[in-house]
């Protein structure tokens, strides 16, 4: 065939393959407000930075061949503000995005050039889950040998998106992902309500099954919860912004905002004088790190913790804060479950740790007990033994009971500084009154003289004696000490990086 036939059939298939589902499916979807395939990766990338993989995939099965451009499934590599990533782009106009062998094979090559290369991978997931009749029978679903297709050992960051209906692997690569947001209107479930209901004999409702407030405020499984798909691109590159781009780096720096820690003087304002007042400890917060850098994570889950990724003097830190305006700050087992993959994505991906104490304990109750918060504590304190990035605590007001060592003490942080508000023990003294001396308010007196000797060697000083605290400060010189601290735990001999001991722990469970 003449050059100049085979460049003619060359543009001929690239402009079938662009054309994804045809011009009528792309129309609803623009009808629909949501962005197709390749507007996502165009959202996604810097300009002109995308390079396609597998542009002329098709089926495996010769009758689809002609209908599946790109077998469902947009690949490639691009660079998101300068730093080349790999995406997975599901195109729900192509046979639902349904996984089959050749997209399949698109999947692998794209997470194994992340992992040997060390470049973010981001799934923007949308799925009717595996392809039928493809995968029927024991020569296709049972004839799998790879072990390791569900491996995560964080050589790599991965972020996803919940962008429509997310069955099978879109699900599972969302679930497995460092950070996950999903666009309300979406669902995310093991199979479609279709099938459930027809596996269960009852009609299953969507929302009910997997929508956003199920995987935000219940499962836990997603990060962030946001309106539009050009929002959930956005918040997934500003995730990716705090990370380095694989595990052998540090995180990057950015500069510092003006005016940042101009407002730590409202600290005295924000942190109320009594510790039974409840307030918002992300206000307390914003006023701590650098101006606008405050990324939070499963803010509807567990709300008692605050989880959230920020920057001190333009450099990437993880925050895990008490927030008394919920339940007081008490430590259920929501809260042990979103710190612990918090704690396995700062130290996979060298970012320091920072604790903001103000905890009453442990939430006792039927509840916790039901939801297995000895066991969850106990990984919770297996895991603070295992991260190798520095770890610094401030007690900012009550820290009582074995929470003390989970929020740092007990030797499970590099430094602990105490305010002078500082207050710690093994229960509040109050309750202390009660269990020790069998006295109650209704004894005024008795009372008083109770709680004065419960509440003695709980203050910071008492602390700072036993050198169990390395020093006492002014609540606002918080956000110098904790710069200032992060200098001198720098992993210098490592030039940043620490020893990933967590990089195998699950993301979700």
């Amino acid at each position: 065939m003449p050059f100049e036939d085979l460049l003619k059939e060359l543009e001929a298939r690239k402009q079938k393959a662009l054309a994804m589902g045809g011009p009528e499916k792309l129309a609803q979807r623009k009808a629909q407000g949501v962005l197709n395939a390749r507007e996502r990766v165009d959202r996604l990338f810097d300009l002109g930075s995308f390079i396609e993989s597998g542009r002329f995939a098709v089926s495996i099965r010769d009758e689809d061949r002609e209908t599946t451009p790109a077998d469902g499934k947009i690949a490639g590599f691009g660079r998101i503000d300068g730093r080349e990533a790999a995406v997975i782009s599901n195109d729900f106009t192509v046979k639902g995005a349904s996984s089959a062998t050749i997209n399949i094979k698109k999947l692998k090559h794209m997470k194994a050039v992340a992992r040997k290369r060390g470049i973010p991978i981001v799934f923007l997931g949308e799925s009717t889950g595996a392809r039928m009749p493809d995968i029927m029978g024991a020569q296709s679903i049972g004839s799998k040998d790879d072990p390791v297709e569900y491996q995560r050992t964080r050589e790599s960051p991965w972020a996803a998106g919940v962008l429509g209906y997310c069955f099978g692997s879109s699900a599972w690569y969302a679930s497995m992902s460092d950070f996950c947001v999903m666009r309300k209107g979406s669902i995310m479930a093991v199979s479609s309500p279709r099938l459930i209901s027809m596996a269960i004999g009852k009609t299953v409702d969507a929302e009910e099954l997997g929508g956003w407030r199920v995987h935000s405020e219940v499962s836990g499984l997603v990060d962030q919860v946001v309106d539009t798909d050009e929002q959930a691109i956005d918040v997934i590159k500003q995730f990716l912004s705090y990370l380095p781009s694989h595990n052998m780096e540090a995180p990057p720096e950015r500069p510092v905002p003006e005016g940042s820690g101009a407002e730590m003087e409202k600290i005295l304002t924000l942190l109320p004088e009594s510790s039974n007042q409840v307030y918002d400890v992300r206000k307390v917060i914003r006023c701590i790190v650098d101006r606008d850098s405050m990324f939070e994570m499963k803010s509807r889950y567990g709300k008692a913790i605050v989880t959230t990724l920020a920057r001190l003097d333009g450099k990437s830190v993880g925050i895990i804060a008490n927030n008394p305006l919920h339940r007081g700050g008490a430590i259920g087992a929501d809260e042990c479950q979103k710190v612990q993959p918090f704690f396995v994505l700062c130290d996979s991906f060298n970012i320091p740790i920072v604790l903001l104490v103000d905890q009453p304990g442990f939430l006792i109750g039927m509840e916790g007990e039901q939801k297995g918060v000895t066991g969850k504590v106990m990984n919770w304190l297996n895991a603070m033994t295992l991260v190798t990035v520095p770890k610094i605590s401030v007690v900012m007001r009550k820290s009582y009971g074995l929470a003390v060592s989970n929020m740092g003490g007990g030797g499970n942080a590099d430094e602990v500084a105490c305010s002078v508000t500082a207050e710690v023990s093994f229960m509040k003294p109050e309750f202390g009154a009660r269990v020790v001396y069998g006295v109650s308010p209704d004894d005024p007196e008795k009372y008083r003289e109770a709680v004065e000797k419960m509440s003695k060697g709980n203050s910071a000083y008492d602390m700072a004696a036993i050198y169990t605290a390395h020093d006492v400060i002014d609540p606002r010189d918080t956000r110098n000490l904790l710069i200032r601290m992060l200098e001198v735990h720098r992993l210098r001999i490592t030039k940043g990086v620490g020893q990933h001991l967590m990089r195998t722990w699950p993301t979700s469970y």
